[in-house]
């Protein structure tokens, strides 16, 4: 609809700009082909030893032309670029995209690059050749202009520069200043008109080192034809032209020495957190005309959604199995029991294949013929047998935790890529429902879906809300082992585990891919010594049990018994290694659900031995109610120890201010499991 809307505005007025439009009047911050020769050695980079490359500068700007058919937004940009290792290489390949829409799309121009070594104390530079330049069809929106860079080798400088043309006013180049490796300076700048009103939101955790903006006139040529007249003003203009002056905005931001983002463990994406800005048209302002909102509400997208044919339209037709449907709510009048049932039915009849989306990629018929379809073939379809089914179902639209977080102040359809179903129950209940993963029981969405909030899409587009994707469901992990021990300090044991929750969803998705046999295997290769001759699982198949295990296991001791035996159970069943090695984080650790570990262990000692040092008894607590470990070692007198070890994460998502706590948290709980048990022998 927006692309519509700027197409007519478009072809309403023609600007010719009869001035230049300055940009703070600042010097440009680097100029194509104008290397500093010290950037050849290493002795600018000793600070980067840990990187493989450093961008030493990257410079955009935006700006605003007139052509044949209206506005264009010009964007250009030049990047230099310094390897240090040979795994940044990778550095020397560049991707850049360009919005397509239908024929049109924007036109990468001017594309210029270098690479320079220092070759027997001289500057030696290799020009990027046409033949290595490639245009690929990434998605039937975007075309992706690649390149490579010739002769890189560590200590390389790469130098590449192009231009961005585009049509698409709405399509305003965003701007990333933080990168996966350090970067010395990034700029961009940005110079807007008056008629064009653009919403720009900030993100990530890096400081500006620059942010100025101020204010010029242009001198513009507005030319009216005779029917573009008739559209921009009934009774103002015939065909003409007409001089105007107009304000422009003028904008700069900037950061200097940014910081690699690295991928740390329990993230999203690192879309989610890389410093950057990002802008949206709200609307426009064209000369004698009112303003014209063109950023769409929810209430909007909602309307939009229900009356497209891959969306909304799809739901009324799954008609095509009413006999199955029928014949589920006649077998199950209750609610629970037919919801699991359709879902059953969808889950069994069409299988995810792999590509996730929000909107039916045909007829839903098709989907169901072939037995495979995308992420909304399958939960669309569920839909549509739940409300024959009789069931109050409708859709959630969210964006997977690959995909990038939902900035729910800007109401933006593209950013959804997935759809789930939503079900009303009585007393004001609800649950969600996914059928793309056949080992995930009915009301339980897969991990990828753990993302924050879904927008729920209902008939009436004023209640449509915000949905909470917080799952009740946990990471449950259990564990109760019985330990015998010899004088030579072997022992052998059985233990019952449970995997219960995504857990359990994580453990049956590794024994459907690899066999109870290499399951086990992955088991005894993680412990040294051991081996297990006899193991069975339990539950495999029923989805809302935990999922059960239970096997005896022997690892050797000593050649000869041993008076003084040294022990620490606890390291053969919980972790060494905490996952939080940095000593900051300035994003959320995001675990997606809570999580709850527990392991109750019985130790038999050999005769003869008693305990002469056990490990005291522990309880860390995070603040703010977030979570605990507890940790009890009882000597029951009879030749028997009993461990308790319970570590609870109460939130799905701890925020930055909260890492340093979660940091030690893990500290304190490795190092308590850690602790020996020492056993001696009666004189």
């Amino acid at each position: 609809m927006i692309t519509i809307l700027l197409r007519r505005v478009a072809a309403a007025v023609t600007l010719g700009v009869c001035a230049a439009l300055p940009a703070l009047g600042q010097a440009d911050p680097i100029k194509f082909g104008k290397i500093d020769e010290r950037d050849l050695t290493g002795a600018n980079f000793v600070a980067d030893s840990a990187a493989e490359a450093v961008i030493l500068c990257d410079f955009g700007r935006s700006r605003f032309e007139v052509g044949e058919s209206g506005m264009k937004i010009v964007f250009e940009r030049v990047t230099r670029i310094k390897i240090l290792k040979k795994s940044g290489y990778d550095w020397a390949t560049v991707q850049v995209p360009l919005y397509k829409k239908n024929s049109d799309a924007e036109k990468l121009t001017s594309l210029r690059g270098y690479t320079y070594n220092l070759v027997n104390n001289q500057v030696v530079k290799d020009k990027l050749e046409t033949s290595a330049v490639f245009t690929e069809q990434a998605s039937e929106n975007t075309l992706i202009r690649k390149f490579t860079l010739p002769n890189v080798r560590e200590g390389s400088v790469l130098e590449y520069s192009y231009t961005i043309t585009s049509d698409f006013v709405f399509n305003f180049q965003d701007w990333q200043f933080q990168n996966a490796i350090p970067t010395r300076w990034s700029e961009y700048r940005a110079a807007i008109p008056e008629y064009l009103d653009y919403k720009m939101v900030m993100q990530g955790y890096e400081p500006l080192a620059v942010q100025e903006r101020d204010e010029t006139t242009g001198q513009y040529t507005i030319r009216w034809g005779r029917t573009q007249a008739t559209q921009v003003n009934q009774e103002a203009h015939s065909a003409g032209s007409t001089a105007i002056t107009a304000r422009v905005t003028n904008h700069r931001w900037a950061m200097k020495d940014v910081p690699g983002l690295r991928s740390e463990p329990f993230m999203t994406t690192v879309r989610d957190y890389v410093s950057r800005i990002d802008f949206e048209l709200a609307g426009t302002k064209w000369p004698d005309e009112p303003y014209k909102n063109v950023l769409n509400s929810w209430e909007k997208i909602n309307d939009i959604l229900l009356n497209d044919d891959d969306f909304g339209v799809q739901l009324k037709r799954g008609g095509f199995l009413k006999e199955q449907t029928t014949a589920l709510v006649a077998k199950y009048p209750d609610v629970p029991q037919r919801i699991a049932a359709v879902h059953d039915l969808v889950r069994k009849s069409v299988k995810y294949n792999g590509t996730d989306r929000y909107y039916a990629s045909g007829p839903l018929r098709r989907a169901y013929d072939q037995h495979s379809g995308s992420a909304g073939d399958v939960n669309l379809l569920l839909i549509a047998l739940l409300r024959d089914a009789g069931i109050p179902a409708n859709p959630v639209l969210l964006s997977t935790r690959d995909h990038g977080m939902i900035n729910e102040n800007f109401p933006l359809i593209s950013k959804f890529n997935y759809v789930v179903a939503h079900i009303a129950l009585p007393d004001d209940k609800e649950m969600l429902v996914d059928a793309t993963e056949q080992l995930i029981p009915c009301g339980m969405l897969p991990e990828r879906c753990l993302s924050g909030a879904g927008r729920l899409i209902l008939p009436d587009a004023g209640q449509s809300r915000w949905v909470n994707l917080q799952p009740s469901q946990r990471f449950l992990e259990y564990r109760q082992i019985q330990l015998v021990l010899d004088d030579k300090g072997g022992y052998t044991g059985k233990i019952h585990q449970e995997h219960g929750g995504y857990a359990a969803l994580q453990s049956r998705e590794k024994l459907q891919k690899n066999g109870e046999k290499k399951f086990v295997e992955e088991i005894v290769s993680s412990h040294e010594g051991w081996s297990i001759p006899k193991f069975a699982f339990k539950e495999r198949e029923v989805l809302t049990k935990p999922l059960a295990l239970d096997y005896e296991f022997s690892s050797p001791g000593a050649d000869t018994p041993v008076g003084t035996i040294y022990f620490s159970p606890m390291r053969q069943f919980s972790g060494d290694k905490n996952p939080f090695r940095h000593e900051e984080r300035r994003f959320p650790v995001d675990f997606g659900a809570q999580t709850d570990e527990t392991v109750m262990m019985t130790i038999t000692l050999p005769a003869g031995y008693q305990a002469e040092e056990l490990p005291k008894p522990a309880i860390v607590d995070l603040p703010d109610n977030g979570g605990r470990f507890s940790y009890t070692v009882v000597d029951n007198g009879q030749g028997t120890l009993q461990i308790a070890s319970r570590m609870s994460l109460r939130k799905p998502i701890y925020m930055a201010e909260e890492y340093a706590y979660l940091r030690e948290f893990y500290n304190r709980m490795l190092a308590k499991q850690a602790e020996q048990i020492v056993l001696k022998k009666k004189s």
